[in-house]
């Protein structure tokens, strides 16, 4: 991977981590278009600089994020389910990833739902409550788990899971972004593990090259974070939808007429 590739990707990532989009759909997607998806450093590449995207939550809640240990507490009841389901079906989990049909299908299916999830938690923002439970972090931990299927968006999947327990939307939306921290912090050290435990080395132009997108990613996020929240308490979710829609029948089109973006 050259460093001009790593800086595409790093900001791929950056925009759309805490989007409800789906970053591991759109770096599938862009890895394929610059043809690298099918390496196995791309693969390691692309789940590791998520450690510099959600390092920019630490950055800008850093009051917030250091707060108390049942804060600590809250995340790791919501942690807890993605780590046991992504180390049950972890090698089925990385066939899903290199299947782009899958990724187009559910940025379709997604984008229907964000088409009416403003109406139907229209409340919310009236009565909606900022006070995070456990039971209502423990199933949001839950709605976490689906985000495992590429193209759902991890954001998407808890913010809606937040809504569902009766948050406000800044409030499951920051939530989502505290929960970012030890799942994505876990993935990142599971894949750079299982990187080097399959025979494979990190030498100096890969050192670099994580190094330097994970800055990347960094910067890209702390500004796009902040742009996030206050959209969408204006705006809410349906221009996502009509962005998930649009572009998973791009990536359908391409496909049905035989340019396939290979990844395998």
């Amino acid at each position: 991977m050259s460093f001009f590739e790593a800086f595409i990707l790093a900001i791929v990532e950056g925009l759309t981590e805490f989007l409800p989009v789906s970053s591991t759909g759109h770096m599938i997607i862009v890895s394929s278009v610059l043809g690298i998806a099918s390496d196995p450093f791309t693969k390691t590449f692309t789940v590791a600089i998520q450690l510099g995207a959600i390092l920019s939550v630490v950055v800008l809640y850093w009051k917030r994020f250091f707060q108390s240990l049942e804060f600590y507490y809250k995340l790791l009841v919501a942690f807890i389910p993605a780590m046991v389901l992504g180390l049950l079906f972890s090698n089925y989990i990385d066939q899903l990833l290199e299947s782009v049909e899958v990724v187009a299908i559910m940025l379709i299916l997604g984008g229907i739902i964000f088409l009416f999830i403003d109406k139907i938690f229209k409340d919310s923002e009236i009565s909606g409550s900022t006070d995070i439970t456990y039971k209502t972090a423990l199933r949001i931990g839950f709605f976490q788990t689906i985000a495992m299927i590429p193209g759902v968006s991890r954001s998407a999947a808890t913010i809606i899971g937040g809504l569902t327990q009766k948050l406000t939307k800044k409030a499951a939306a920051e939530f989502s972004f505290f929960l970012a921290v030890p799942t994505m912090a876990a993935a990142t050290g599971y894949k750079l593990l299982k990187f080097y435990l399959d025979g494979n080395k990190f030498g100096s132009n890969e050192i670099g090259v994580l190094i330097f997108g994970n800055v990347i990613a960094f910067i890209v996020a702390l500004l796009a974070i902040k742009s996030f929240i206050t959209f969408l308490t204006k705006h809410g979710f349906k221009l996502f939808g009509y962005y998930r829609i649009i572009l998973g029948v791009a990536i359908l089109t391409l496909y049905w007429l035989g340019i396939e973006l290979n990844i395998v």
